[in-house]
């Protein structure tokens, strides 16, 4: 596993690549509640905080996943825009 916002800890993620037009792909880290989501558009990282699992796993399973987000989790969790080294 490569080092980054995670650091050396080996964890068990999800990494899923969306097929959204809007999200290229979301990894969620599921022991530090933090979900990461990459834009198409932008190509821009962004990480949301305190994201509950449940809310994870409404999100992969919903059919139109920008409308999900944007309904969701957007504007409802603490988020950072990242660099391209993953540093905020």
């Amino acid at each position: 596993m490569a080092a980054g916002f995670l650091g050396t800890r080996r964890l068990f993620r999800s990494l899923i690549f969306m097929p959204s037009t809007s999200i290229r792909k979301t990894e969620y880290d599921p022991e530090r509640k933090v979900l990461s989501v990459w834009f198409v558009a932008s190509g821009k990282r962004y990480e949301f905080e305190g994201v509950p699992p449940e809310t994870f796993a409404a999100f992969k399973a919903a059919f139109a996943k920008g409308r999900y987000f944007n309904d969701h989790i957007r504007n409802h969790f603490v988020s950072a825009k990242l660099t391209p080294s993953g540093a905020a």
